[in-house]
C-alpha cells in the first residue's frame, strides 16, 4: 500500500505540479488526521470481523449537540466535548450490547444507528445548521511548527527546473521568469510545509491504538476472536467484552472525529454534515490491510490506507475531474485491495512451502 501512495503523489506530481506547494501538502495532512482518527476506531470493530456503518451520522449527531451545548446552554468547550465523546462512547456500548446479548447482526444494528442518529442530529439542530466553533479554531488551525522537504520549489514553482517558470496561458507560451537583471530567477532547493494539531492528535491516538492492538493481551484476544470467534471463546477470551469494547473505541472515535471535524468546517448541516464518511473509514482501514472476515489489521496500514485516499481525493481535484470522483476512488480501493490480496496469498503459499519442506526434512 505505502508503493500505491508514492505512486499516486510521484504521477500527481509530475502532471500537477501544483500537487507539492505547501499549503496544499498542509491540508492533505490535516485532512488525512482527521480521517485517519475515524479509520483507527473502525479497525478495531472490523478486526472481530465486525462493520460500523453509522459513523457519518454519529459525526452528525457530535457536531450538532456540540454546538447546541455551546450555545444555547453555555457549558465551556472542554465539558461540551468531553459530553459528546462520552455520549457517543456509550453509543458504542449500546451496540455491543445488542449485537453480544441481542445475537443481532453488527450490519444491522449499525444501520439502525445511521438512521436514528441521523434524525437526532437533524432534531438537535433543529433542521438548521449549527456553528459557533470559531472561538476553537486554534485547535486545527494554528500552526505550531513546519518541516523542511527537499526539492518542493523545483517542482511546484519550477515545474521539474532550478528556476522559476510562468505556464503559458491561452495562445500565451510558458516561459522562465526573469529579475531586473534580465537573469533565470534561481529557486531554492527545499521549502517548509506548515504543521498544524491534527498531526498530533493523530500521531498520539495511533500510538496508543498500535500498543493496545500489538503490545497487550487486548490485542491477541481480540485477533484471536476475528480469526474464530468459536475457538477464542473455548480458550477463555471472553469475546462478549472484547465485541464491546471494539464498538465502544470505535463509537469514541468516532466522536473525537466529529469534533475535530465539526471545528475545522466551522458549521454543521444536520442533513449532510458526515455522508459517507463511514465508508470512506471502512475503505482506509481495508486498504490498509484489516480483513473485512475479522482477526488482521495494523494501524500503520489504516493511517497509509487514509493517506492514500486522501491524496487520491486531492489529485482528483487538481485533474478537475470530480464528476468521476467515486468511480476513481472505487477503481483504485478495488485495485489495491486484489493486489494485496494476491500478495498476501504468494506470501502464504511460500510459506507453506517452507513449512513443507522443512517437516520432510526433519521426518528424514
Amino acid at each position: 500500500m505505502l508503493f500505491l501512495l508514492v505512486l499516486i503523489c510521484i504521477v500527481t506530481a509530475i502532471f500537477r505540479p501544483r500537487f507539492v506547494e505547501p499549503g496544499n501538502l498542509a491540508n492533505i495532512i490535516r485532512w488525512t488526521s482527521l480521517y485517519g482518527v475515524m479509520g483507527i476506531g473502525v479497525a478495531f470493530v472490523i478486526i472481530t470481523g465486525g462493520i460500523d456503518l453509522s459513523i457519518g451520522s454519529m459525526l452528525a449527531l457530535v457536531g450538532c449537540l456540540f454546538g447546541v451545548l455551546m450555545a444555547q446552554y453555555d457549558l465551556p468547550p472542554t465539558v461540551a466535548i468531553t459530553s459528546v465523546i462520552v455520549m457517543s462512547t456509550l453509543l458504542g456500548l449500546v451496540y455491543g450490547l445488542l449485537i453480544t446479548k441481542l445475537k443481532l447482526q453488527p450490519f444491522v444494528v449499525t444501520l439502525c444507528g445511521l438512521l436514528i442518529l441521523r434524525g437526532l442530529a437533524r432534531a438537535t439542530a433543529g433542521g438548521s445548521s449549527v456553528g459557533g466553533f470559531a472561538k476553537l479554531g486554534f485547535l486545527i488551525n494554528y500552526e505550531w511548527g513546519s518541516v523542511p522537504v527537499p526539492f518542493l520549489p523545483w517542482i511546484s514553482q519550477g515545474y521539474w527546473s532550478f528556476h522559476k517558470w510562468i505556464p503559458g496561458r491561452g495562445d500565451q507560451a510558458g516561459h522562465f521568469a526573469l529579475n531586473d537583471a534580465g537573469e533565470r530567477i534561481a529557486l531554492d532547493w527545499y521549502d517548509w510545509v506548515p504543521l498544524h494539531p491534527p498531526i498530533i492528535y493523530l500521531t498520539v491516538i495511533a500510538l496508543l491504538a498500535a500498543v493496545l492492538l500489538n503490545w497487550t493481551v487486548f490485542g491477541r484476544h481480540l485477533k484471536a476472536l476475528g480469526k474464530n470467534e468459536q475457538a477464542a471463546r473455548y480458550s477463555g477470551v471472553r469475546t462478549d467484552s472484547m465485541v464491546i469494547l471494539s464498538y465502544m473505541i470505535c463509537t469514541c472515535m468516532a466522536g473525537v472525529a466529529g469534533v475535530l471535524f465539526s471545528i475545522d468546517i466551522g458549521s454543521v448541516m444536520p442533513s449532510t454534515f458526515g455522508n459517507f464518511y463511514e465508508l470512506y473509514a471502512i475503505a482506509a482501514a481495508v486498504l490498509g490491510g484489516c480483513s473485512l472476515r475479522g482477526g488482521e489489521g495494523s494501524i500503520i496500514g489504516v493511517v497509509i490506507g487514509t493517506a492514500i485516499l486522501r491524496v487520491l481525493q486531492n489529485s482528483i481535484e487538481m485533474w478537475s475531474i470530480q464528476e468521476l470522483e467515486y468511480a476513481v476512488v472505487g477503481g483504485v480501493i478495488l485495485i489495491g485491495v486484489i493486489a494485496d490480496e494476491i500478495a498476501r496469498r504468494i506470501i502464504a503459499a511460500r510459506r507453506a512451502r517452507q513449512e513443507a519442506a522443512l517437516l520432510e526434512k526433519q521426518s528424514a
